[in-house]
């Protein structure tokens, strides 16, 4: 498999092309897609639109207009083979009259699945599995654990001390962290289809969970807001259940549930903001995908920790995380991790286009 250097650094920007639309795909994939020039300039680049509007191959066809003539497509996932509320990818590529194509993903669904044998009996160059594991790790993460899983992906967003806590023995926990990170929440909440907390934590914090610009006004698009109450504690007074953005008050048994219900709905990706109890309940039940740890440089001592009790009793049990990456956020840091787990073998859904 030859990829050239050109085709790296676009197969690069594929990528950030597909976490640029985060949150705002819907059940479609959040694909990245650049056109490039024989000689390796791009002039052509493209993302997923919302439901019903054009994938990004299309959308970076439409930006280079004819020059696409004997052009390398670069793109995050397999070029679909379906008619859906758009039709097929491939079909599109071979009109324009693409020479090469550079695929990260293969396709893993039957339903959308032959793109690239479509366009290799037309006579179109493909190489696919280039940069797999980075593209399957960044903004298809979301879609390809609904493929492969029939459920959304779950981030895990928590604020806390040096000590792990999440608030201080009086209760008090406004505001762990500053300006920098509070900020980052809200791009975090912006690529996500929905904000799940507890019961809990709405009644003790009374949060909003909309997304906000950096100058406190709400963004245009805001994600379901989530609240697990089981008790009907929530009052009618809650600032979760104003008009910012629509609501879905649950009554889940447990996470699983919770994400069976949200995946009726079209979530693909979830941003979990509970209390402790409800995000031990979700790593019990194997169900955080990702986790954002915002740490601030503070020792509290006691307090409520990060996580309540997981039900292990020895060291070699403990959940095992990687550190994807570290962050400096003014004076707190972030750090994303990600879970060290085995899912097994798992079914393949439709791919809905």
């Amino acid at each position: 498999m030859t990829v050239s250097a050109a085709e790296r650094r676009a197969m690069a920007r594929a990528r950030e092309l597909g976490e640029s639309v985060l949150g705002t795909t819907g059940h479609n994939p959040a694909v990245g897609a650049v056109i490039l020039l024989p000689d390796g300039t791009p002039v052509g680049e493209g993302a997923t639109a919302p439901p019903g509007g054009p994938h990004a191959e299309v959308g970076a066809l439409a930006q280079a207009g004819e020059r696409a003539r004997g052009s390398t497509a670069v793109v995050t996932l397999e070029p679909c083979a379906h008619t859906g509320r758009t039709g097929p990818c491939a079909d599109a590529l071979l009109a324009a009259g693409v020479a090469r194509v550079v695929v990260a993903v293969p396709e893993p669904t039957e339903l959308a699945g032959g793109g690239a044998d479509r366009l290799r009996t037309a006579g179109v160059d493909v190489v696919l599995g280039v940069e797999q594991a980075e593209a399957e790790a960044g903004a298809l993460a979301a879609w390809l654990t609904g493929v492969r899983e029939h459920r959304p992906f779950v981030v895990w967003k928590v604020a806390a001390t040096l000590d792990g806590r999440v608030a201080a023995a009086d209760g008090s926990s406004r505001w762990i962290t500053g300006d920098a990170a509070r900020a980052a929440v809200h791009r975090l909440r912006a690529t996500c289809d929905a904000v799940v907390v507890g019961s809990g934590t709405a009644l003790t914090d009374d949060p909003q969970l909309t997304v906000r610009d950096a100058d406190g006004t709400s963004s245009g698009r805001q994600p379901l807001r989530v609240v697990v109450d089981r008790r009907d504690r929530l009052p009618a007074t809650a600032r979760v259940l104003d008009d910012a953005a629509p609501t879905l008050v649950s009554r889940a048994g447990t996470p699983a549930d919770l994400l069976a219900e949200l995946f009726a709905r079209d979530v693909r990706r979830v941003l979990l903001e509970g209390g402790p109890t409800l995000a031990a309940a979700f790593l019990r039940a194997g169900l955080v995908d990702e986790a954002v740890i915002h740490l601030a440089p503070k020792l509290l001592g006691a307090g409520p920790s990060l996580v309540s009790d997981l039900g292990i009793r020895s060291i070699g049990d403990a959940l095992d995380l990687t550190v994807v990456d570290v962050t400096p956020l003014g004076g707190d840091v972030q750090m994303r991790l990600r879970p060290n787990r085995h899912t097994g073998d798992v079914q393949v859904a439709d791919r809905r286009g």
